[in-house]
C-alpha cells in the first residue's frame, strides 16, 4: 500500500515542491492526503484522499472504519430521537461508499446516493450541480417516492467539503420540495475558507433551519501567485511524455525513456484478444439491492451482512492460496458492496486486502514517492453511460504488486467493451496474474404499486393535430401527435430558465424560452443562406429519403422528432412525392432529453400503421444524445409492454457527429432552418412536457404562435430547396449508390473532441458543450451562451453565427482542430448575474 506518507516522504511533496503549495490544518491532515494534478483551466491540483478507497487502494478496515465513526458523531450529535427520523444522502459517484458506511455508523437510518445514470421508469425525486466535478449533473432516484419528504434531519455525506457550493445546490433544490428544519453535513475533510464557512452561515439561516458540519480533519491548501499557469505547464509537459511514451510502446520501439520523474500511464497495457477473468458467482440475495441508487433501508443492511461469508469464501475460492496481496476493485458509483467484500474477503483468506475502485475523473499520473497518483491504466466505459462513450480509469493499480485483482461490476456494466482486447479486465490482466470477475445485479424498482391497479381500459388518443388550425403546414404536411397548449404561459426569461435548468430546479423541457425575433439584417441574412445553400439541402434530403426508400421500408412512415426534425420530414416526403409518386404518412412526435420520446404517440402510430414501417427522422446530430436518447426509450416502451417493431436507428439530412448510419451528409454546414425557430417550423413551439399539463394519457404539448404569421417563413424554405430537386437528382442516384456501397458505421468521432473542450475550458459538463453549426445557432437563439469556436478557415456557413453572437456580446474564438464547423458553449456555473440587464453574455 501507498501511504499518504510513505518512507517519510508525504505523498503531496512532488505537487507542493513544484507549484509552491501548502497544506495547513489538522496535524492529521498529511496522513489523510496526498495532491496530484489534473487538467483543469481553473484549478490545478486534487486533493487525493488515502482513506476513500477511490484512487489509493486502502485496507477495506480502514475506508469503512472511517465512515462508520463519522456516522457515530452524527448519531451522538443528533441524539437517539432525531437519528431515527435521519436519511443519509451520498454524492456520486466519489461518496457512494462514505455516505453508505456513515448511514451504517447512524445505525437506523435508510440511505440514497445520487446517481449519474438514469434508469428508465424511475422518477427523479431531485437534481443538482456538482460545479467542479469531472461531470456534474446528479439525479436522486429513490424506489420508495416518500424516502425524502419527512422532516426528519437530512445528513449530506461527501468526501471533501472545499467551497460548499454541491451541498448549497443540494440544500436548496431538496429545501425548496422537501423542506425541514435540520441539515448535517458530512465530510473526511472541510478544507472551506472563511468566506465560504460563513456562506453556509448565511445560508442557513435565510432558509431558517439549522446546518451542522461533521468532518474528520480541517484545512486550507494556500495558493500562491501564478500557480494554475504553472500546474497546466506541467500537465501540458507530463501528458506529452505519457503520449510519447505510450506511442513508442504501441510500435514496441525501445525509444528514449520519458522524462525523470516519467508519467506512468498505461492505455495499452499488452492485452490479449480476450480477457482471462475467472468469473464466480456471488449467489446474491435476489431482490437485494446493489448499493443506494435507489434507496437501502436497515433491512436491506441486515440481509447483506446476512450473506456476505458466503459471498466472500466464494471469491476465495478463486483466489491463488499462495496469494500475499489482493486488490478488490469496484465500479465508479459501485463502492459499498465491493468494499464490504473486500473487508469480508480480508476476514476469509491469509492475504493482505486492499480496496479501491475505477474512475471517471482523468488525473495525471507521475511514477514519483511523493506524487499521489503512481499508475494510471486507461480503459474505455463498459456500462453504456448517458453521456456517451469515453475513458475510465484505474489509479494506483500499476505497479502495485497485487497477486490477484476481485472485479466487482453491476450486471449493467458486464457489456462485451468490459471483455474487450483494450478492456478494463484485459488491462488487469497485464498487471496481475490473476484477474477475478464477480457481477452483482444491478437492482431495478418495480414500478410503485403497479400489481395493485386495476387493468386500465385502452385510452382513446386523439387524432393528429393539423394546420391550419396547429401550425402553418398544409394539413397534408404533417399530422402533429401533441396536444396544444397555446393559451398556458410556458415562456421565461433565457437566464432564469438556465439558472433553473442548470442549478437542476427545472427540467429544459418545463418551459419555453420567448421567441426569438429575428431583425431586419437577420432575416436578410437567412435569406441569402438559403439562396446559397438550397442546393446543396436538396442533395442531402434526396440522398437520406432515397437511402430510407432502399433499406427501412418502400413506403415508410416518417415520424419527425419536432421540431427541428419536422421541416426535414416535410421535404424528405416531398422528395417521394417528386422522384417516386409516393404520398407518405408524416407525423411529429415530442422526444425529451432525460425524458424519452411520448410513449402515447408511439402507442397512436401503433394503432395506426405497422411500426415496422416507421422510419424517426431528425434535423442534424451533434454529440448523439438523441440518438441514445431514443434508443433507450424504444426499449424501455417495448419492456413495458409497448408494441414491438419500432427501428431506433434516425435518418438525419446531416451527422456531423457521426451517430448514425442513415443521413443525406455527414458535412457540418449551415441547414437554414436552424437559423430560426418557430417561424420556419410551422410557428410551433418547442414541445413542452410538464406533470401539471401533461396527464399519463396525454400527448406532449407545444404551442402553436399564430401571431407571428407575418414573419412566418416555413413556406418559403420548404419550397426553395423543394424547386431544386429536378436539378440535383442525377447527383442523388450517384451519391445514394456510393453510399450504400462503403462503410456507414457510426465513429461517434465528435463525440471526444466535445470531451476534451469540456475539459479545456474547464466547464465539466458535457451538457453545456453544443457542437455543430446548428447547435450553436440553438445556444444563440435559446440558452445563455458564454463563447463559439469556430474552425479556422470556416466560411459563409458561420455569417449568422457571427451575427448573433455580436448581437449577443459573445466572443468567438478560432480553433485549428476543429471537426464541427463551430461549437457553442453554454454559460457554466450559471447565475443571474451571468447575463446583463441588455442580456449579454459576460466571459469569465
Amino acid at each position: 500500500m501507498r501511504n499518504a506518507v510513505n518512507n517519510g516522504v508525504w505523498s503531496g511533496t512532488w505537487v507542493a515542491e513544484r507549484l509552491g503549495l501548502e497544506l495547513v490544518g489538522d496535524d492529521a491532515l498529511p496522513e489523510m492526503l496526498g495532491l496530484a494534478l489534473r487538467r483543469n483551466p481553473k484549478r490545478a491540483h486534487l486533493l487525493v484522499s488515502h482513506v476513500l478507497g477511490k484512487h489509493v487502494p486502502q485496507s477495506p478496515a480502514v475506508v469503512h472504519g472511517h465512515g462508520l465513526a463519522l456516522g457515530r458523531r452524527v448519531r451522538e450529535l443528533l441524539g437517539p430521537e432525531e437519528a431515527a427520523r435521519a436519511v443519509v444522502l451520498g454524492y456520486a459517484e466519489t461518496a457512494t461508499g462514505l455516505g453508505h458506511s456513515v448511514a451504517d455508523g447512524v445505525g437506523v437510518a435508510p440511505y440514497l446516493h445520487s446517481t449519474r445514470r438514469p434508469v428508465p421508469g424511475v422518477a427523479t425525486a431531485g437534481g443538482f450541480e456538482e460545479s467542479h466535478s469531472h461531470a456534474t449533473s446528479h439525479l436522486l432516484l429513490p424506489e420508495d417516492p416518500t424516502l425524502l419528504v419527512g422532516d426528519g434531519p437530512l445528513v449530506l455525506v461527501d468526501d471533501e467539503f472545499s467551497t460548499g457550493n454541491t451541498v448549497l445546490n443540494t440544500i436548496r433544490d431538496l429545501h425548496g420540495r422537501y423542506p425541514r428544519d435540520r441539515y448535517v453535513v458530512v465530510a473526511l475533510v472541510d478544507m472551506r475558507s472563511a468566506a465560504d464557512a460563513g456562506r453556509l452561515d448565511d445560508f442557513a439561516r435565510e432558509i431558517g433551519a439549522r446546518v451542522d458540519l461533521v468532518a474528520t480533519a480541517s484545512g486550507a491548501v494556500r495558493l500562491p501567485e501564478g500557480v494554475l499557469e504553472k500546474g497546466q505547464a506541467l500537465v501540458a509537459r507530463y501528458e506529452a511524455a505519457a503520449a510519447a511514451s505510450g506511442e513508442r510502446s504501441s510500435a514496441g520501439s525501445s525509444g528514449p525513456a520519458a522524462p525523470d520523474p516519467h508519467p506512468a500511464d498505461d492505455r495499452t497495457g499488452q492485452p490479449g484478444a480476450r480477457d482471462s477473468a475467472t468469473r464466480v458467482d456471488l449467489h446474491w440475495p435476489r431482490g437485494l439491492p446493489d448499493g443506494g441508487r435507489h434507496g437501502f433501508t436497515p433491512a436491506h443492511r441486515g440481509r447483506l451482512e446476512a450473506a456476505l461469508p458466503a459471498m466472500a469464501a466464494r471469491l476465495a475460492e478463486a483466489i491463488p492460496a499462495d496469494a500475499r496481496s489482493v486488490l478488490v476493485l469496484g465500479f465508479e458509483e459501485l463502492m459499498y458492496t465491493p468494499l464490504r467484500l473486500a473487508r469480508e474477503l480480508g476476514e476469509t483468506v491469509s492475504a493482505e486486502v486492499r480496496y479501491s475502485t475505477t474512475t471517471r475523473s482523468p488525473v495525471l499520473a507521475v511514477d514519483d514517492p511523493g506524487y499521489a497518483i503512481r499508475s494510471r491504466i486507461v480503459f474505455p466505459a463498459h456500462d453504456d453511460p448517458a453521456d456517451g462513450p469515453g475513458e475510465r480509469y484505474a489509479y494506483n493499480v500499476a505497479g502495485g504488486g497485487f497477486d490477484a485483482v476481485v472485479a466487482v461490476v453491476d450486471s449493467v456494466a458486464d457489456t462485451p467493451p468490459l471483455h474487450a482486447p483494450d478492456g478494463l479486465l484485459s488491462r488487469l490482466a497485464a498487471h496481475t496474474p490473476h484477474v477475478v470477475l464477480a457481477v452483482v445485479p444491478s437492482y431495478v424498482p418495480e414500478p410503485l404499486y403497479a400489481a395493485a391497479l386495476p387493468e386500465k381500459r385502452p385510452v382513446m388518443l386523439p387524432e393528429p393535430l393539423r394546420g391550419p388550425a396547429f401550425s402553418s403546414y398544409a394539413p397534408e404536411e404533417v399530422g402533429w401527435l401533441l396536444q396544444d397548449l397555446s393559451d398556458v404561459t410556458l415562456e421565461a426569461p433565457t437566464e432564469e430558465r438556465e439558472e433553473a435548468i442548470q442549478s437542476g430546479g427545472a427540467h429544459y423541457a418545463e418551459s419555453l424560452p420567448v421567441e426569438y425575433q429575428p431583425s431586419e439584417q437577420y432575416q436578410e441574412l437567412f435569406h441569402a443562406a438559403l439562396e446559397t445553400s438550397a442546393e446543396r439541402i436538396a442533395r442531402a434530403v434526396g440522398v437520406v429519403t432515397e437511402t430510407v426508400i432502399a433499406e427501412r421500408s418502400p413506403r415508410p412512415v416518417l415520424v419527425s422528432l419536432a421540431r427541428a426534425g419536422t421541416p426535414v420530414g416535410v421535404l424528405m416526403r416531398r422528395w417521394a412525392q417528386f422522384r417516386h409518386g409516393l404520398d407518405l404518412p408524416h407525423y411529429a412526435v415530442s422526444i425529451v432529453r432525460g425524458r424519452g420520446i411520448d410513449a402515447n404517440a408511439l402507442r397512436w402510430l401503433a394503432a395506426h400503421h405497422d411500426p415496422r414501417d416507421v422510419v424517426f427522422v431528425d434535423g442534424w446530430t451533434g454529440k448523439g444524445a438523441i440518438t441514445r436518447e431514443l434508443a433507450a426509450a424504444i426499449e424501455e416502451f417495448e419492456a413495458g409492454g409497448g408494441a414491438a417493431g419500432f427501428d431506433p436507428e434516425i435518418a438525419v439530412l446531416a451527422d456531423p457527429g457521426s451517430c448514425v448510419r442513415t443521413y443525406g451528409t455527414r458535412e457540418d454546414f449551415l441547414i437554414p432552418s436552424a437559423c430560426l425557430n418557430s417561424t420556419v417550423s410551422g410557428l410551433i413551439s418547442r414541445t413542452v412536457l410538464r406533470a401539471d399539463l401533461v396527464g399519463p394519457d396525454d400527448f406532449h404539448g407545444a404551442k402553436f404562435y399564430r401571431e407571428l404569421a407575418g414573419v412566418d417563413v416555413s413556406a418559403d424554405f420548404l419550397d426553395a430547396v423543394a424547386a431544386r430537386f429536378p436539378e440535383v437528382a442525377e447527383a442523388v442516384g450517384g451519391a445514394v449508390k456510393e453510399l450504400l456501397a462503403g462503410d456507414r458505421t457510426p465513429s461517434w468521432q465528435g463525440w471526444a473532441a466535445v470531451e476534451r473542450i469540456s475539459e479545456e475550458y474547464g466547464i465539466h459538463d458535457v451538457n453545456l458543450v453544443k457542437p455543430g453549426v446548428g447547435e450553436t445557432t440553438r445556444v444563440l437563439l435559446r440558452r445563455v451562451p458564454w463563447k463559439i469556436l469556430a474552425r479556422a478557415g470556416a466560411g459563409a456557413d458561420l455569417d449568422h453565427v457571427r451575427l448573433l453572437a455580436g448581437q449577443r456580446g459573445v466572443p468567438v474564438e478560432e480553433v485549428g482542430d476543429l471537426p464541427y464547423t463551430c461549437v457553442g458553449l453554454i454559460h457554466p456555473q450559471f447565475t443571474r448575474g451571468a447575463t446583463g440587464a441588455d442580456g449579454k453574455a459576460v466571459t469569465v
